[in-house]
């Protein structure tokens, strides 16, 4: 990164947050200090007290107050699984939580700006994990914690909440992504498969397409259904890395993306993600792109109706292609500030266990990290949970994500389906090579 550009970032960085774009995805956040040592918040000890009482003591000294960070969307189910917690919890201490929303889309963002009266548990997107760690505000899942997380959860995750060869966050959800989400009464499951299928039958029903191609987070899949991918960090640990890539088969792959959208662009609405079940609402969207955490209100507005699948193929110089995007998980972090380390950690691995995760899975359709429950016939016979549970397979793990990525990305998004400039295999190549010196910040 050019020096000064880095001074001018941090600099920026240390007068204000950077608020992330609506829903899950990503989060920008701002330079963190260096130093990744959570041991002094507790003492030098991080684990939970080896006591037959799981708050190691802590509540012999009276009322233990915590408070925890949770989206808007899932306050009702979440203040009830803390009251189950401190009924649970009666024989050890009197706990007292405070359940207070806040996305996990830029909670990261609010405790690196102050730890001290952040949520002593908190949800987060995984790609803010190495900020995290490296301002030593999470403390690190040790001991029979860790045991507990990786026997518990998927591999991917448990690997989405490490650093370092370490686990620093328990594993929420297996599922923060998107999938196709379509009216059955507009596409049907064969067009589903195929983006061409799909634009047609809106076409059709003069119903729109919806995708945020102007949002990094979902136009990131231009580039990685074309074989370029980001591979984490360079060894500054700041700039992000890219795979090596065939130049020619991701310019393809961008032009047959734009094609396809000047083709059908009476019919193709590039807006936010929101647009989709608002467009379901008011019936004038047949389809889109949309996100795992709102899959209830998708079924909410269509009903029987409503359609859930992998993301669609694009045909790519005669080859249908599977479109990859970006997979990431939700975890549970817990603030290394925190005065109850022991009940907190307590909290975090009830709320993140098996129980939890299977009444969220049952009322807020989010997808399990824990392998039980996403073995269970609740998963495997919902439409939704398979599907995007299933689009894992083809996507990008979100996780070494540099913040520099996200603006470079999005406006080569908007750019891949300008329908009043069109691109050429020229512009093509210029606007990929000019992507990535932004994201890199050369």
């Amino acid at each position: 990164m050019n020096k000064t550009k880095r001074f001018c970032a941090i600099a920026l960085a240390a007068m204000m947050a950077v608020t992330a774009f609506a829903g899950c995805g990503p989060a920008a956040t701002p330079d963190t200090p260096t130093g990744g040592d959570t041991s002094a918040a507790t003492g030098g000890d991080t684990s939970v007290t080896e006591s037959t009482d799981p708050l190691g003591g802590e509540g012999a000294g009276g009322t233990i107050n915590l408070k925890v960070w949770g989206p808007d969307a899932v306050q009702d189910v979440l203040k009830s699984q803390c009251a189950t917690f401190s009924e649970n919890m009666k024989s050890y201490g009197d706990v007292q939580i405070e359940v207070v929303p806040q996305g996990e889309a830029d909670s990261a963002t609010q405790v690196l700006t102050d730890a001290s009266a952040a949520a002593d548990v908190f949800g987060f997107a995984c790609d803010n994990l190495d900020k995290l760690v490296t301002a030593g505000a999470l403390l690190e899942v040790a001991g029979a914690d860790k045991d507990f997380v990786t026997s518990s959860n998927s591999e991917a995750s448990v690997g989405a909440a490490t650093k370092d060869d370490k686990i620093w966050a328990y594993p929420e959800t297996g599922d923060n992504s998107y999938c196709l989400v379509y009216d059955k009464r507009v596409v049907s499951a064969e067009q589903a498969k195929t983006l061409e299928g799909t634009l047609e039958a809106c076409k059709a029903a003069n119903k729109k397409f919806v995708m945020d191609a102007g949002n990094g987070y979902y136009s990131c899949l231009f580039m990685f259904t074309g074989g370029l991918k980001i591979e984490g960090y360079e060894e500054d640990g700041e700039t992000q890395k890219f795979s090596e890539y065939d130049e020619d088969k991701v310019v393809k792959t961008m032009l047959a993306f734009s094609k396809l959208f000047v083709e059908y662009k009476d019919n193709f609405l590039n807006g936010e993600v929101t647009k989709v079940v608002d467009g379901f609402k008011s019936g004038t969207v047949g389809a889109g792109f949309d996100g795992s955490w709102n899959f209830s209100s998708a079924k909410d507005a269509l009903g029987e109706n409503a359609g859930f699948t992998v993301l669609p193929t694009i045909n790519v110089d005669g080859t249908d292609t599977p479109i990859v995007n970006m997979f990431g998980y939700k975890l549970l972090g817990v603030n290394s500030s925190t005065k109850y380390p022991n009940t907190a950690i307590e909290l975090a691995k009830f709320l993140s266990g098996e129980d939890c995760q299977r009444e969220r899975a049952e009322k807020l359709n989010w997808g399990p990290s824990n392998k039980v429950v996403a073995e269970s016939d609740l998963v495997k016979n919902d439409e939704a949970l398979n599907a995007i549970l299933s689009q894992s397979a083809n996507s990008v793990p979100q996780v070494g994500v540099a913040a520099t990525f996200w603006t470079p990305v999005g406006t080569f998004g908007s750019k891949v389906v300008d329908a009043d400039n069109p691109l050429d295999e020229a512009a093509a190549k210029e606007l990929i090579k000019t992507t990535i010196a932004n994201v890199r910040d050369e």
